[in-house]
């Protein structure tokens, strides 16, 4: 989980080079709610989320599936 100050498009925006695998991302907004996803692909240079966002999750991409836009999460400390 990565954090940004404040939401943004700019500031969450992530690239993939010199990365050896695929990750999927799901960013989320101050409310943890889920406001974009996608499969972010090795080597590829700019993914931006479509909406502002100040949280940027990064999971294995056959976990995509668990997430839709819209879904509000809950993070709790374990």
């Amino acid at each position: 989980m990565l954090v940004e100050a404040s939401e943004s498009r700019m500031n969450t925006a992530i690239h993939m080079l010199f990365m050896n695998f695929d990750i999927a991302v799901i960013w989320l907004n101050s409310s943890f709610i889920v406001v974009d996803m996608k499969i972010a692909r090795r080597w590829s240079l700019a993914h931006i989320p479509a909406k502002p966002a100040k949280f940027i999750m990064e999971v294995h991409p056959i976990r995509i599936s668990d997430f839709q836009i819209g879904n509000q999460l809950s993070i709790t400390n374990v």
